[in-house]
C-alpha cells in the first residue's frame, strides 16, 4: 500500500554512510554530508554488519530491514493496545489504523509515520514504543536496554520517548516527584552544546520552514492541537469505562505535547534562540501522532467495528485506496515498489545505476543543485545510488546543515558557486573542475557543446569535464 523506495529523500544521508562503511574508499569528497549524521548514530554500522554477516546484497539488506522495521512498529502498537484497551478488536482496531496511515505527513515537521525507506526513525519509532510499554508495566530494566538502544540509533528521538516515559509513570503513579521529572528533562536537553549563528547557518535555516512554528500554515497548526482535543475526548471515554491506563496515556500525551509546543515556541521564535533550532522540539508530534491512532484505532475496534467484518472493510478499504493513490502522486515516475534487483523504469534512477558501474570510484560529479525536485527525479538521492562524490545540492544538503552548522560555509560556498546552473555553458563546469576538482557532469537533454558524454537516456547525459 505505501511502497518501497530505498533511495529517496532522507535515504541519501542515511544510506552512504552504510555504504562508506562497507567500502570505505567510496565518497572521497564532501563525506561531512552524510557522515555528520553517521558519526552520531550506531545506524549505519549495524546495518552494514548485517550485510557482512549474511552477505546480502545492499538492496536485499534495506528491503528486509524496511519490512522488519515495520513489523516492530506494529508491533509496538499492539503492546500499547494490549494495556490499553481489554478486548483483541481494540488491539487490533489500533495496529490496523496504524498500518493503514504509515505515510500520513505529521502535521508541519516534514515527517511521516514511517518512511518510505529505511533510516534511523524506521528503529527508534518503535523501539520508543517499547520503552513506553516497559515503563507502563513497571519492567524498567528492559526500558532502560530499549532507551540505550534508542539513544544509539537515533539521540534526538531517544529525548522525546523518555521524556513522555517520565511523564507517563508520574500520572499513573503519582509519588514520583515532580523535581525528578524536571531534573530529567533538564539533562534530555543540553542546551550548551549549540554552536553561535553564522550568516551561512541562518541562510539554511530560513529555507526550512518547518522550522519555525509561526511559518506554518493554519492546517499544520490544526495538527498541533486538534490531536490534544481528540486525546481529551478520548481520556473522558477512559475514565467512564474504567480504562484507567488509557486514560492516563492520553492525559500525559496532552501534556507531553504542551510541554514541547511551549519549548518549539520558546527556541524557534526569539532569534537569539535560533542556534537551538537544531532541537526540532515540534518532532515530539511523531509520538503523538503514532498513539493518537493507537487509541483511535482501539476505540473503534471496540465500540463500532466489533466483530464485523463489513464494518472493518468499509473502514479501511476507501483509507487504504486513498493512501495508495497518494503516495503513487508522490512518485510518479518510479515503481510502487522498487523490488531488490529489478531493472529501474526512471531515467535518472537508469543513469545513476551506469553511473556506479562505470566511472572511477573517486570521480567527483556535478548535477543540478535542484535536481532532487525536477520532473521525474522523483527525490532519488544521487550519492546513495551512484556511491560518488558530488558537490553540495540547494535541497537535501541544506537539511543536513541545519543539524550541523559547521557544514553552513562549505554548502554555501558551493551552492553559489552553482548558481543559473540551467544557463551553464562547458566553461562554467570548468571553472567548477577548477575551483573544486569536479570532473563529471550530469545534465539534461540535449546536453552541450565541448563535453565528451559517454551514456545518455532520454531525458540526461553523463559527460567528463576535460
Amino acid at each position: 500500500m505505501h511502497g518501497f523506495h530505498p533511495y529517496v529523500e532522507d535515504a541519501e544521508i542515511y544510506v552512504p554512510g552504510i555504504k562508506k562503511s562497507l567500502n570505505p574508499a567510496l565518497y572521497p569528497f564532501n563525506a561531512g554530508f552524510f557522515t555528520s549524521h553517521a558519526h552520531l548514530t550506531l545506524f549505519p554500522n549495524l546495518i552494514a554488519g548485517s550485510i557482512r554477516l549474511t552477505h546480502l546484497s545492499t538492496d536485499w539488506a534495506l528491503f528486509l530491514w524496511h519490512f522488519f522495521s515495520i513489523f516492530l512498529l506494529l508491533l509496538g502498537c499492539w503492546h500499547i493496545g494490549r494495556l490499553a484497551f481489554r478486548y483483541p478488536a481494540a488491539r487490533w482496531g489500533g495496529v490496523a489504523l496504524v498500518a493503514s496511515l504509515l505515510t500520513i505527513p505529521v502535521a508541519g515537521t516534514a515527517l511521516y509515520i514511517m518512511d518510505q525507506y529505511l533510516n534511523t526513525r524506521s528503529l527508534s519509532t518503535p523501539a520508543v514504543l517499547f520503552i513506553v510499554a516497559n515503563v507502563a508495566e513497571r519492567k524498567f530494566l528492559r526500558a532502560g536496554l530499549w532507551a540505550l538502544f534508542t539513544a544509539a540509533i537515533h539521540p534526538l528521538m531517544v529525548v522525546f520517548g523518555v521524556s513522555y516515559a517520565i511523564l507517563l509513570l508520574w500520572f499513573s503513579q503519582r509519588e514520583v516527584m515532580k523535581a525528578q521529572v524536571a531534573t530529567t528533562m533538564a539533562v534530555l536537553l543540553p542546551f550548551g552544546l549549540f554552536p553561535p549563528v553564522s550568516d551561512a547557518y541562518r541562510e539554511v535555516l530560513n529555507s526550512h520552514s518547518y522550522f519555525f512554528l509561526l511559518r506554518w500554515e493554519w492546517y499544520e497548526w490544526l495538527g498541533i492541537f486538534g490531536p490534544l482535543v481528540l486525546l481529551w475526548w478520548f481520556a473522558q471515554i477512559a475514565r467512564r469505562q474504567e480504562l484507567a491506563l488509557l486514560a492516563a496515556f492520553c492525559r500525559s500525551l496532552i501534556l507531553y505535547a504542551l510541554a514541547f509546543f511551549i519549548v518549539g515556541l520558546v527556541i524557534t521564535i526569539p532569534a537569539r534562540f535560533t542556534n537551538l533550532a537544531e532541537l526540532q522540539p515540534m518532532r515530539s508530534l511523531h509520538l503523538v501522532f503514532v498513539l493518537l491512532f493507537v487509541f483511535a484505532g482501539g476505540l473503534l475496534g471496540q465500540f463500532v467495528l466489533r466483530q464485523h467484518v463489513w464494518r472493518w472493510l468499509a473502514l479501511f478499504v476507501p483509507l487504504c485506496a486513498g493512501m495508495w493513490f497518494a503516495q503513487r502522486q508522490l512518485f510518479p515516475g518510479t515503481p510502487h515498489i522498487e523490488w531488490p534487483g529489478a531493472a529501474p523504469h526512471n531515467d535518472w534512477v537508469e543513469t545513476f545505476l551506469w553511473i556506479r558501474g562505470h566511472t572511477p570510484v573517486d570521480a567527483y560529479f556535478a548535477l543540478d543543485p535542484n535536481h532532487m525536485i525536477a520532473p521525474g527525479e522523483d527525490q532519488h538521492g544521487f550519492r546513495a545510488i551512484a556511491e560518488r562524490s558530488m558537490l553540495a545540492d540547494k535541497l537535501k544538503d541544506s537539511g543536513a546543515v541545519t543539524m550541523f552548522p559547521v557544514l553552513a560555509e562549505t554548502w554555501r560556498r558551493q551552492v553559489t558557486a552553482q548558481q543559473g546552473w540551467k544557463n551553464f555553458q562547458a566553461a562554467d563546469f570548468r571553472r567548477l573542475k577548477e575551483e573544486f576538482g569536479v570532473n563529471w557532469v550530469v545534465l539534461r537533454q540535449p546536453g552541450l557543446p565541448g563535453l565528451t558524454c559517454p551514456y545518455h537516456n532520454r531525458t540526461l547525459l553523463v559527460c567528463e569535464i576535460d
